[in-house]
C-alpha cells in the first residue's frame, strides 16, 4: 500500500482550536481536499471525518497518533462524500458512527467520487460504511469531553448531513453545510433546505466553526454561505422569470465577490437544484448529478480540478 510523504503531512494544518479538539484543515479546501477533527480526552481519541484518498487518511492517521498516542476509537463521518469517508477503513480500531442514511449511501456510491478524476492516486480504498447509526442525535463521550452528533435534515449539502457539536467548548464541526472560501454545493440536497439548516447552526450559538472545507473561522462563516445561497435563489427567480434555463442564468450571471470563491463553477449545478425548487420539486429529490457534473466541464471548458 502507498506509504505516507513529507508533502502530504506539509499539506495538513494541525489547530487546537479549544482544550482537546483539534482542527486538522486542508489547504486550500477545493474539490476533495475536506477538514478533519482530531477529539482527545482521557487517554481516549475520536475523529470528525477521514480524507479521500489512502495517502492522506494515512498521514491524518499518522497525526493522529502523535496527538493521542493511541488509535481512535471512534470515527465520526459528517456525510457520505467520499473525501469525508474513503479514509474510514484505515481506522479499523474505531467504530464508525454516521446517520443512518449515510451507511446506505456511503454502500450506493462506492467508488464514484474516484470515477470522476481517474488521474488522481486514490490508493487501494475499501468503502467502509457507518456501523453504528442514528436517526436524529446522539451524543459520544471522548474521556470527559461530550460531542452532541446532530442530523441536519431533511436536506441541505446532502440529506444525510450530521454536525458535531462540542457544547462545552463552543466549537462546531459543521461539514459541508458550511464552507469557507469555497463555493457552497448543494445539487444533492436543497437551497431552501441549507439556509433552515445555517439558521440550526446558528441557534447552537457556537464560537469556533471547523467548516468542512477552507480555514477555521467564527459565526461569521454562517452570513457568508447564507449571503451566497441568497445570491443563488434571486438569480434563480430571475432566470426563471425571463425563461432562461440554468445554463443561460449562468453564462450571464456576474459572480461578484463570489467569483473569488473556490470552485466557482459549482453555481451551474447549485442553479439547478434553486430551479427545481421554484419549479416546486421537494427538497433533497433527486437530480442527475453525474450529468451535472459533465454539463458544469463543458460549461466551463474544463472538468473542476480535484487536488487530491
Amino acid at each position: 500500500m502507498p506509504g505516507t510523504s513529507a508533502q502530504d503531512q506539509a499539506a495538513a494544518t494541525l489547530t487546537e482550536v479549544a482544550d482537546g479538539v483539534h482542527a486538522y484543515v486542508q489547504p486550500p479546501g477545493g474539490w476533495c481536499l475536506n477538514n478533519a477533527g482530531i477529539l482527545t480526552g482521557g487517554g481516549s481519541c475520536a475523529l470528525v471525518d477521514t480524507a479521500a484518498t489512502e495517502r492522506r487518511a494515512r498521514s491524518l492517521r499518522e497525526t493522529a497518533l502523535g496527538l493521542a498516542g493511541r488509535p481512535p476509537r471512534a470515527v465520526v463521518n459528517t456525510h457520505f462524500h467520499g473525501d469525508h469517508t474513503y479514509g474510514n477503513f484505515v481506522f479499523p480500531e474505531a467504530l464508525t458512527i454516521g446517520h443512518a442514511r449515510t451507511r446506505a449511501m456511503v454502500r450506493a456510491a462506492g467508488l464514484h467520487m474516484a470515477g470522476l478524476w481517474p488521474e488522481v492516486c486514490w490508493g487501494d480504498i475499501e468503502i467502509s460504511p457507518p456501523d453504528l447509526t442514528f436517526t436524529d442525535r446522539t451524543t459520544l463521550h471522548v474521556g470527559e469531553l461530550r460531542a452532541e452528533l446532530i442530523h441536519i435534515g431533511p436536506a441541505a449539502h446532502t440529506t444525510d448531513d450530521t454536525v458535531v457539536w462540542l457544547p462545552d467548548r463552543g466549537v462546531l464541526f459543521t461539514g459541508d453545510l458550511v464552507m469557507n472560501g469555497v463555493t457552497p454545493f448543494c445539487v444533492m440536497g436543497s437551497v431552501s433546505g441549507s439556509l433552515a439548516a445555517l439558521q440550526r447552526l446558528r441557534d447552537l450559538g457556537a464560537t469556533t466553526l471547523v467548516p468542512g472545507h477552507g480555514p477555521v473561522g467564527g459565526p461569521g462563516l454562517l452570513d457568508a454561505n447564507e449571503a451566497y445561497l441568497r445570491w443563488l435563489q434571486d438569480l434563480a427567480a430571475q432566470g426563471a422569470a425571463a425563461g432562461a434555463s440554468p445554463r443561460e442564468a449562468a453564462r450571464a450571471a456576474d459572480l461578484g465577490p463570489y467569483a473569488e470563491l473556490l470552485d466557482s463553477e459549482r453555481l451551474l449545478p447549485n442553479l439547478h437544484r434553486a430551479y427545481a425548487e421554484q419549479q416546486g420539486l421537494p427538497e433533497g429529490s433527486p437530480l442527475d448529478v453525474g450529468a451535472l457534473f459533465e454539463e458544469m466541464a463543458a460549461h466551463h471548458g474544463r472538468r473542476p480540478a480535484c487536488a487530491a
